[in-house]
């Protein structure tokens, strides 16, 4: 095995719509700055992702100074929305969770992600985030928190994993659908210069100077068959998956991860290998 590096940070301003690719990034206690501090929900106030509505993966999201951000998509105008000011708070679930978000303001996002999706849904962010939503408590330690992720701050998957995946994808049922792109998994880090699958035994790394818990393998969902350019399914990688991944009931790829350190990562950074 070679020397273990940052490749790509990814961020997603909004959940379930397209993230962005920057070259560094801020690390928080419920990770990366920006990531997934904004969210949908539908007019019961469950929170809406590419598992209900695969279309999402159509739309963008580029964060701006200051937390506001810029939606576009297909056939719609761009939209500048900005962070609320108002300190008012609706309730949302995200899978399990309940959580106090705040409406977008002047009903313009409202009406933008509603004519873009064709059903109702309302655009909300997340205020406070060290306060409205803490982790999992089967695997956090106290006072951990994350924003509007899946369950963890951040998630990790590396390059040769996925070269391994598409490999046996190539050999498999479904092989006109491979080889996959990471997108599919919606990672906010991937690392470089591991090898396949190393990443199920890290309990703690570091990334640069900032260090990570290691709580918790990722089981994954629909969303990964979704194509993030056309938004149409398939069936891998969770059919492969199944065969060849599939550890207590999950279908495993890639690993959740806790900031233990603040800081700023880096395309480019040495990945240590703590635990």
């Amino acid at each position: 095995m070679g020397h273990a590096l940052l490749q790509s940070i990814h961020v997603h301003p909004v959940k379930a719509f397209r993230g962005t690719a920057p070259r560094e990034a801020v690390v928080e206690p419920w990770g990366l700055a920006g990531d997934r501090r904004w969210a949908l929900i539908d007019d019961g106030g469950k929170v809406v992702t590419q598992r209900q509505q695969p279309r999402l993966a159509l739309a963008a999201a580029e964060l701006l100074p200051g937390g506001g951000i810029r939606l576009s998509a297909p056939g719609m105008d761009p939209l500048t929305v900005a962070v609320p000011t108002a300190s008012v708070t609706v309730p949302m679930q995200i899978f399990r969770d309940k959580v106090e978000a705040v409406l977008a303001e002047d009903g313009a996002a409202h009406a933008w992600c509603t004519a873009f999706l064709g059903v109702d849904a309302r655009l909300v962010h997340m205020d406070a985030p060290g306060t409205r939503r803490p982790v999992d408590p089967e695997y956090a330690l106290p006072g951990e928190t994350v924003s509007f992720a899946d369950g963890f701050p951040l998630l990790v998957t590396t390059t040769a994993s996925l070269d391994a995946l598409n490999s046996l994808i190539a050999r498999g049922d479904h092989a006109d659908e491979g080889p996959l792109p990471m997108n599919r998994f919606r990672p906010n880090v991937v690392v470089s210069g591991t090898d396949a699958w190393a990443e199920d035994d890290w309990s703690r790394i570091a990334i640069g100077e900032v260090t990570f818990r290691v709580p918790k393998k990722c089981g994954r969902c629909v969303v990964t068959t979704t194509d993030q350019a056309t938004a149409e399914r398939g069936r891998e990688p969770l059919h492969t998956l199944g065969r060849h991944r599939r550890l207590d009931g999950k279908l495993i790829f890639g690993q959740n991860m806790v900031p233990l350190s603040p800081g700023t990562i880096r395309v480019g950074d040495p990945v240590t290998i703590l635990g």
